[in-house]
Parts: C-alpha cells; sequence; structure tokens
C-alpha cells in the first residue's frame, strides 16, 4: 500500500483534509479489529468473508448507478456521518481480517466521497496503509506476526502496489473498475471453496 500512495501523492495533496479525517478514523477502527482479532480468533468470522465481498464487489459495481448526482456546481457531501460510518467499520474488518478490504473501501467510498476512480483509490491505498500500520504494531505487540514470510511477500507486495497504479492510470476507467469487480468476484469464490 506505501508504494501505491506514493504513487498517487499527487492526488491525494489535493485531497489532504478528507484523508486526515478518514485516515484518524480508520487508525481508531483498525485499533478495534486487531485488539478483537487478539481477544478472540472466532473462525465462524470467516463464513462470513465471501459473502462480504460479494456485497462490497456487488456495492463496487453499481456505485455509478447508486450514488446520487450532485446538483449542478457542488460535489457529494465529503466527510459526511455515512461516510465517516462506513470507512470506521471497513477499517475495523481490515484490522481483524483484511482479505479483499481494497474492493470493501473502493465501494464505500464511491458511495460517499467525490471524484472519480483515481481519486477513490489514491485515498483506498492511503487510508489502507494507516489500516495496516496500526494492525501491524498492535500484531506486533502480540507477537503474533510470522516474520520470516512477511519479509518473503514485502518486495513483491511494493512492486505490484507501483505497478497496478502506474497500469490503472494508462487504461479507461472501465476496464479497472471491470478488472476491480472481477478480483472481488475471485477472491470470494476463493474463500467459499476455502472454507
Amino acid at each position: 500500500y506505501i508504494t501505491s500512495t506514493l504513487a498517487y501523492w499527487s492526488d491525494i495533496k489535493h485531497l489532504w483534509r478528507t484523508a486526515l479525517l478518514l485516515g484518524v478514523i480508520s487508525a481508531f477502527g483498525a485499533l478495534a479489529g486487531a485488539l478483537i482479532l487478539l481477544a478472540l480468533d472466532n473462525p465462524s468470522f470467516r463464513v462470513l468473508v465471501p459473502w462480504l465481498l460479494l456485497a462490497a464487489t456487488a456495492l463496487f459495481a453499481a456505485g455509478p448507478w447508486l450514488k446520487p448526482a450532485p446538483k449542478p456546481g457542488h460535489e457529494a457531501a465529503v466527510g459526511s456521518l455515512v461516510g465517516s460510518l462506513a470507512q470506521f467499520a471497513t477499517a475495523v474488518y481490515g484490522g481483524f481480517f483484511g482479505a479483499g478490504m481494497g474492493v470493501m473501501m473502493l465501494a464505500t467510498l464511491g458511495l460517499t466521497q467525490a471524484g472519480d476512480y483515481h481519486r477513490l483509490n489514491a485515498l483506498k491505498n492511503m487510508l489502507a496503509v494507516v489500516i495496516a500500520a496500526v494492525a501491524i504494531l498492535v500484531f506486533i505487540s502480540g507477537d503474533v506476526i510470522a516474520w520470516r514470510q512477511a519479509i518473503i511477500m514485502i518486495p513483491g507486495g511494493a512492486l505490484g502496489g507501483y505497478a497496478g497504479v502506474w497500469i490503472a492510470r494508462r487504461v479507461p476507467q472501465i476496464a479497472v473498475r471491470g478488472f476491480v469487480v472481477g478480483v472481488g468476484v475471485f477472491l470470494a469464490f476463493y474463500y467459499f471453496a476455502k472454507d
């Protein structure tokens, strides 16, 4: 998420107020989710994951039709109560489990924030950094991180994050939206099959 955020830095600079507000909300949500995970690793929660992913994917796919059109000369309300609550819930999920969190965030941000896909993706990546950082600190304090596996995965994640933004900026938004929907459906069916 860090390299994706850096690749979108020019976009993030223009929405720093929204990013700051949602970043604080995300930090509290991630803290709650990570602490819940350390307190109770509930296997029955995993059964909900594919359903949550399918719901978020459907919401993201339908987003352009569900979001009310703003009045001429006005943008959709940014930092609304609904948007804040949705981001808090997504951050709790991200701190607790995290699989498909990006699709969930794009779905809720798409309905509660103004802007095109790249603006929303920039905001999503920055918020994901906050969520991951808080969760990692909690997991370090709980001594539950598999360091060897994590270190092996970091270079691939960093390269993929930067390359993903580079590619997303060069293809039509409808293609990127289709790709995100495809990934969401794939992850949902993966978790259905896993359980």
